[in-house]
This record gives structure tokens, C-alpha cells and sequence, in this order.
């Protein structure tokens, strides 16, 4: 007898326009719309645009370019910038933000940190926060300061893994009195994700190995929300895709953005090949579902 599928409500593709996208999350965006056709989940567009610093018009419209170009479906969200601008930026979401913040403030889990990444750096050799402001009581609406939850040690959290089933597992060192709202007043990654895969209803949640600690972090943060719909959400942590170093891609490798590949005239044949034969395989791909397809 067959192993029954898991069914889900939806997913989710979630990028950051402050950069080109490359073939790294053209291979996220691949396995997380192969694993919805697979388990009848919805998938979502969600643009991530609350690091205003890098938040580019052309970067926006290079998701559509992309998703369009390489035959990405998704269901829901918006359909070109216009949209996107009118109806789905996260700046649409900031009461809802701001709403979770207060209610982490009431339970008095929050405390104000004036370090800056580089002191972190200084005082503890890597971006491990040493608590250095924990216990200074630093009024929490003082300037220049970013808001930190209290993670107060190795907490435990449970996962649901789409692979391994429930389980549990400690918060990392790296996520220990993690921040929820940043310096410049917008809400912290962490926080943002949690409270837009709820407000959207989504259920599983893919994203790269590199995400791990994000994970856990923010299931962490839905307890200390009481916010059941994420804590049972499934999660699902793919390999990602290097350089040849070993090095993961980033936006900044430009010769592996989409956009400069589309510029050379690749296809998207070309493209989906190339990708493959970074992940160690000789065969042509000829779209989003055989790339999938080659990873599992």
C-alpha cells in the first residue's frame, strides 16, 4: 500500500526584492511548487519589502520577470507591481504587526538593546547576542534601539517536519534574545513572517537548510503569541544550491541572477538545466517540476 500524501491549505513563495533573484531561489521556488501540486496546496506570492534600505522598484519587478519567464505558477498575491504596491506590500500589514508587538510588550517579554550588529560582533566573536543589554532596563520607546525577545536560554520547541514527522529540538545559540522590531521602527523579519502566514492562512512552510534557526525562532515567538495556526504549521528544509567554493548564492553573484541569464538569451530550458547540473546532474531539465523532481 502506498504511503498516503499529506494535504495542506497553502504555502507560500516568499522573496526579498533587494537584489536580482538567482538560481538558488529559482530551485526554492521550484521544490515548493512541486511539493504544493503534490499535496493540493494553494501557493501564495508574498514580498517580503519591509527592508526598506534595499527595497528596489526594479528588484519588485524582476520577481514577476522571473516567476513569468521560468512558468512559476502561483494562486494568490498580487500579479504585477501595481498590485503588488496597491494591495500586498507588508506596509498594507503594519497594524497587524504593531498589534503583536504590543501584545509581546504586555506579557513583558521584550526588552530594548541600543548594541548594533558590530558590537554584537565585538563583544562575543560572532553574532551570538551575549545579553549585553538584557537587564538595563533601556526605556523601551528610547531612540535608536531595537526590541529583543526574551528567549531566556535553551528553550524547547516542537516541529512538524514534512520529512521527519514531530519533533523536538532547542532554540540555537544564534537565536537567543532574538530582535522583533528594528532601530529604523519597522517590524523584525521574524516577526513580520510569523503574522503574514497566519493572516494568509498558510500551513506549510518550505524554505532552505540556511532558514533552520529562522524556523525555530519563530515558532518560538507563535508561543509566546499563543498562536496555535503556526505552531502547527508544517515546515520543510531543502539542501541549497553553492558555488563551486561551496559558498551558497547570493544576490550580490550577479552572474547567476535570471536576469543577467535572460540577457545572455538563455531559455528557460537553459536555465532550469543549469541548475541542475550545479546540483550534480548531466541531464536536460526542461522545467520547474523535473528540477524538483531531481532533488528528492
Amino acid at each position: 500500500m502506498s504511503k498516503q500524501v499529506a494535504r495542506f491549505n497553502k504555502t507560500r513563495l516568499a522573496p526579498t526584492p533587494s537584489g536580482f533573484l538567482h538560481l538558488g531561489n529559482v530551485l526554492s521556488f521550484a521544490i515548493t511548487v512541486a511539493i504544493a501540486a503534490k499535496t493540493g496546496a494553494k501557493i501564495l506570492l508574498r514580498i517580503d519589502d519591509l527592508d526598506r534600505d534595499r527595497v528596489n522598484r526594479e528588484y519588485v519587478q524582476d520577481i514577476f520577470d522571473t516567476l513569468n519567464f521560468l512558468e512559476i505558477p502561483w494562486d494568490e498575491g498580487p500579479r504585477n507591481y501595481n498590485e503588488y504596491e496597491s494591495e500586498y506590500s507588508q506596509l498594507h500589514r503594519m497594524e497587524l504587526y504593531q498589534n503583536a508587538l504590543l501584545q509581546l510588550k504586555a506579557s513583558g517579554q521584550v526588552f530594548a538593546c541600543a548594541c548594533s550588529r558590530a558590537k554584537v560582533r565585538r563583544n562575543s566573536g560572532d553574532d551570538v547576542y551575549p545579553g549585553t543589554c538584557r537587564d538595563k532596563a533601556i526605556p523601551l520607546n528610547a531612540k535608536e534601539v531595537n526590541w529583543r525577545l526574551k528567549t531566556n536560554g535553551a528553550q524547547e520547541v516542537q516541529v512538524n517536519s514534512l520529512q521527519e514527522g514531530l519533533f523536538k529540538t532547542t532554540l540555537p545559540a544564534n537565536m537567543q534574545d532574538f530582535i522583533i522590531l528594528k532601530k529604523d521602527g519597522f517590524p523584525a523579519y521574524q516577526l513580520t513572517s510569523v503574522i503574514d502566514d497566519l493572516h494568509f492562512g498558510v500551513d506549510l512552510i518550505v524554505r532552505g537548510q540556511d532558514l533552520w534557526p529562522s524556523t525555530l525562532a519563530q515558532i518560538y515567538l507563535s508561543s509566546q503569541l499563543k498562536a496555535d495556526d503556526f505552531q502547527n504549521c508544517t515546515f520543510h528544509h531543502h539542501a541549497l544550491l553553492t558555488e563551486a567554493s561551496g559558498v551558497k548564492l547570493s544576490k550580490s553573484a550577479g552572474d547567476t541572477s535570471v536576469k543577467y541569464l535572460r540577457g545572455l538569451g538563455k531559455k528557460p530550458v537553459e536555465v532550469y538545466t543549469e541548475i541542475g547540473k550545479m546540483s550534480g546532474f548531466k541531464e536536460q531539465v526542461n522545467n520547474w517540476w523535473e528540477l524538483a523532481a531531481l532533488m528528492e
